[in-house]
């Protein structure tokens, strides 16, 4: 994927300059630059991956500012553990939550929603309609974030933007927003982590990076 691609995914959500994001998951960085593109100067996109390479890709970024360019910090973490950021203007979770194991994603959702302020807001970025394989161990399409969510205390997802992948399906972006601090712990109670995984088809390609 390219940046410009990421922009249009996630650009609708991402309105006002400057301000502090993260990115959930970076990789090697399209969507840490996309952010940094779109807040331009006087912003911060802290991006986080646990992956050594994925990180050195990041440092990298960091090192070698853009103009009119966001600054960007590179973070080792996931989107699983504390941090240590809060009161972020937003977060984004690009081709990320399906790494987490079905039983945990609302959890994990829950984890990000805290890093956010009041007001804030959470884009997620994922896969419809491809079925799961070793690149996309857990698929979290359209219909399970909206169960999801709830859980976590946010609200209904709203699609931002799609596109066809590359290899099957489509990606889609969704903003999250209205976080219930009362309603995540009614839905952490109430599930108990369980959740039933969609059943899955046979294997693709690669996914997007």
């Amino acid at each position: 994927m390219t940046q410009d691609e990421a922009i249009a995914l996630i650009g609708g959500a991402v309105t006002k300059k400057g301000g502090a994001w993260a990115d959930l998951g970076a990789g090697s960085g399209t969507f840490t630059r996309a952010l940094a593109s779109l807040l331009g100067e006087g912003g911060v996109v802290h991006a986080v991956d646990r992956d050594a390479s994925a990180l050195r890709a990041l440092e990298s970024l960091a090192q070698h500012p853009r103009p009119h360019a966001a600054r960007i910090r590179a973070l080792m973490g996931d989107l699983t553990t504390d941090l240590g950021l809060r009161d972020l203007d937003g977060v984004v979770i690009a081709n990320a939550l399906h790494f987490v194991p079905y039983d945990r994603q609302a959890a994990a959702l829950a984890n990000v929603r805290r890093m956010v302020k009041d007001g804030g807001t959470m884009i997620v970025v994922e896969y419809d309609r491809r079925g799961r394989n070793h690149w996309v161990p857990y698929p979290v399409p359209l219909v399970l974030l909206g169960t999801i969510a709830p859980e976590a205390g946010l609200s209904e997802p709203v699609v931002l933007a799609t596109r066809p992948s590359h290899y099957s399906g489509i990606i889609y972006a969704a903003s999250l927003g209205g976080a219930d601090p009362f309603n995540e712990a009614r839905g952490a109670s109430e599930t108990g982590g369980r959740r039933e995984a969609p059943r899955s088809r046979s294997s693709r390609q690669r996914e997007e990076s």
